[in-house]
């Protein structure tokens, strides 16, 4: 009988994009999606282990299905990602009901281990202390018939006090540049009109290349952005998110040079204070951070810039968030992600002195809130007026029934809900432009009408219920594992755009 699974992904991109690899893999088994998620044969979390709260939605989750599955014989509960690679065993003390358990490093290992599980009728856990393989070399199953991610590197060389990440991911890899514009050249011959370059930390990319014969290039970076510029029919490049400390004026000029490259940058700054940032070892400070961002609007006066804060990080004074508040002031950030401090066990910052008090971080966050997005108003409101093109996209913000809404992505990342005739037959994966309206702190209103509209081939997919799929690409060189189903490769100048990129 064919089964039907269902992948539920908490965290961040990296997560999502695993997911996606996931999906290929269990398609490749036989498996098929779920129409109905609550009746699948097979239920894969995907965890993220940075904030507390991951946890308590996983085990409950986790305990909804227990009565489920003990209805229904045959079904199957894996649990992978970041708390399963940091959690291991516990997880299976805590919900004995879960059929695999497996890591970050060894997503390739899921169809077996349900195999073996199922066979076996007991348990499997696999997590493994180093990458098994490149997720590239596994297939996947996109989300979006419009928008794809391409990792670039695995892992993160950073030591950030606060961060738990580089113990469950490991040690930075970066891939071969041809292998990543394999990549991405496969998503756009399948209609994908936008990439983002993924990474825990892309600007740092060159600098470990899991090839040896791929020579180190702190270049490598601005080189793989300029060569995505010479591919066609890529309308839309992106990337996130770098580390402000190995920002270098280079990726500057890449981007701002590269028409397909988005004005948009994702520059986290965790903390204004200098004390703090070297507490939480931030290799970097504010002087430094304020440098980037300057520059970056000299070469882009119209880039939008986004980030992320922690408040109350340990031993974090009122002094501390002044200067905090200070930095986000003169930044003028677009949006900014902000997190109160959550203590991880694994991680230096869990076991600090001087703790800050929950009521303290409450009250701080909701200050900074209220200045982000007086901030964010004011430069949306800004853009009244002015005309935007859109990548109309899905499920991203609200369409409204009363006014015929529907979102659209612009080039610079913000959410724009436009009015629409809705006998313009418009999708998800068409572009269109339109005039700003309104403004609110987090989108922008575009109720002028729609002034131009270009169908394109991501839409007609999107109109049809389909998304790519990318076959295996690369190979595992430098990870001690044979090439599986590895695409041929391409790597030459004139393929990558740039001599050097290859």
């Amino acid at each position: 009988m064919t089964r039907s699974y269902s992948v539920r992904t908490y965290g961040c991109q990296m997560n999502v994009h695993d997911s996606e690899r996931i999906a290929g893999l269990l398609e490749d088994a036989g498996y098929v999606a779920a129409t109905d998620d609550d009746a699948a044969d097979l239920v894969v979390f995907n965890t993220c282990a940075i904030r507390e709260n991951a946890d308590n939605k996983l085990y409950g989750n986790l305990s909804h299905l227990a009565p489920v599955k003990s209805g229904r014989p045959g079904m199957q509960i894996a649990v992978g990602g970041c708390l399963a690679q940091k959690d291991k065993d516990v997880v299976l003390t805590k919900a004995p009901w879960v059929d695999v358990v497996f890591g970050t490093h060894n997503i390739g290992s899921l169809p077996a281990l349900l195999d073996r599980a199922r066979h076996n009728e007991r348990a499997q856990v696999e997590i493994l202390d180093s990458l098994e393989t490149f997720p590239s070399t596994l297939p996947a199953r996109r989300d979006s018939a419009y928008s794809g991610w391409v990792s670039v590197s695995v892992g993160c060389n950073n030591t950030c006090t606060f961060c738990i990440v580089p113990s469950l991911r490991g040690k930075e890899v970066d891939r071969r540049p041809g292998d990543v514009l394999a990549e991405v050249q496969a998503l756009v011959d399948q209609g994908v009109l936008e990439v983002t370059l993924l990474g825990q930390n892309v600007n740092a990319y060159g600098m470990s290349f899991a090839d040896p014969d791929t020579p180190r290039n702190r270049g490598a970076f601005a080189e793989l952005l300029r060569a995505c510029g010479a591919i066609e029919g890529l309308e839309r490049v992106r990337f996130t998110s770098p580390h402000p400390a190995e920002f270098t004026d280079d990726v500057i000029e890449a981007m701002a040079q590269t028409p397909n490259v988005c004005p948009q940058l994702h520059m986290p700054l965790q903390s204004g204070s200098d004390r703090v940032l070297k507490a939480m070892r931030r290799s970097y400070r504010k002087s430094k951070f304020l440098g980037i961002l300057e520059r970056v609007r000299e070469a882009m006066p119209h880039a939008a810039i986004t980030t992320d804060i922690i408040v109350g990080f340990p031993g974090e004074t009122e002094e501390d968030f002044a200067e905090t508040l200070d930095v986000v002031e003169k930044a003028r950030f677009t949006s900014a992600f902000t997190f109160q401090y959550s203590a991880r066990p694994g991680t230096p910052a869990a076991t600090m002195p001087d703790q800050v008090p929950p009521e303290v971080v409450s009250e701080r966050y909701q200050r900074l809130i209220k200045l982000q997005e007086r901030i964010c108003l004011e430069a949306n409101q800004e853009l009244v007026g002015t005309e935007v093109e859109l990548l109309v996209v899905a499920d991203e913000g609200r369409k409204s029934a009363a006014t015929g809404r529907m979102t659209g992505r612009a080039r610079d990342g913000r959410l724009v809900h436009f009015a629409v005739d809705p006998a313009a037959g418009i999708r998800p994966g068409d572009i269109v432009t339109s005039t700003v309206t309104e403004a609110a702190p987090h989108h922008l209103i575009a109720d002028a009408g729609v002034a131009s509209i270009r169908r394109t081939k991501a839409g007609d997919a999107h109109q049809a219920g389909t998304t790519p799929t990318t076959s295996p690409v690369g190979s595992n060189v430098g990870l001690g594992m044979p090439t599986i189903g590895a695409s041929p490769i391409v790597e030459t100048a004139s393929a990558c755009g740039t001599g050097g990129c290859a």
